[in-house]
This record gives structure tokens, sequence and C-alpha cells, in this order.
């Protein structure tokens, strides 16, 4: 397994993120953002983070374009959380999706949100090559979602 981390920045951590949860608490998706929350797998603690939601063929996602950060870890060990768009809260369980299926699934959440995340996908866009793709599927855990509630 790729251990692949890109850590944010100051700006990322105190001021974009906090801003996209702010609204999304608040009921106002950008962009289909979400609040995800998961139990920590150490401490037990919910814990939170903004993340985007897509809708692939009639099945929801999650993608960590940031490689395997923290929220990963803690969906692995938990199988799944809850996102939270206002009000609203579904829980749902997860299942990590195999790199060889990652393909075009990297190359729908690149086509919505290549302008917000592309830089942490090495010069891979929506228009690269499968192979490309494929190389990079490693480095970015992705979570087909169920909702359970």
């Amino acid at each position: 397994m790729s251990t692949h981390v890109q850590k944010p920045g100051w700006f990322t951590v105190h001021v974009l993120n906090r801003f996209v949860a702010w609204l999304t608490r608040r009921g106002v998706s950008v962009w289909g953002s979400r609040v995800l929350a998961v139990r920590g797998r150490k401490s037990g603690q919910w814990r939170t983070t903004p993340v985007n939601l897509l809708t692939l063929d009639g099945r929801q996602y999650l993608v960590a374009p940031r490689g395997h950060v923290q929220w990963t870890h803690n969906m692995r060990a938990a199988g799944g959380g809850e996102l939270h768009l206002g009000k609203r809260v579904d829980a749902f369980t997860a299942t990590e999706v195999g790199d060889d299926d990652k393909t075009p699934i990297l190359r729908a959440y690149l086509k919505r949100w290549k302008a917000e995340v592309g830089v942490f996908f090495n010069g891979v866009g929506p228009d690269s090559p499968d192979d490309r793709l494929r190389r990079i599927a490693p480095d970015h855990p992705v979570f087909e979602i169920t909702i359970t509630s």
C-alpha cells in the first residue's frame, strides 16, 4: 500500500476548510461538499473534515485527493461514518475500492473538482490516459459509501 500524503497548509486548515465546513453545516453544499464525521481509530472520538461527495452511475464515493490522510485510516478502522449537510445526517458504511477499479472514479472526480484538487494528482487530469490514472490510483484512497439511515 502507498503511504502517499500531501498535508494541507495553514491557509487550507485554518481558513478554507473551516469556511467550507461552516457553509456545509448550515446546509450550503459547495459543489457536493459534506462534512465527514468518522470515529478516530485510537481515541474513538468523532473526527470531522469537509469532503466532496461524488455520485457516479448511481453510486456514491469519497475520494482522498491528499492521499492516505487521517480520515482514510479512521474510515478503514471504523468501516463507515456520517455525512452532514445542514441538519441532515446520513449514516453510511464504506467499502474501499481496489486500485484496478478506481480509474473511472478518479476521472469523474477530477472532471468535477480539478480546479480545487488537481494539484494533488501530479499532473494527472480528467483527460489523462487510463494508464496514468491507474498509476496514481494507489496514492488516492477511494471508498464507496452506502447510506444506511
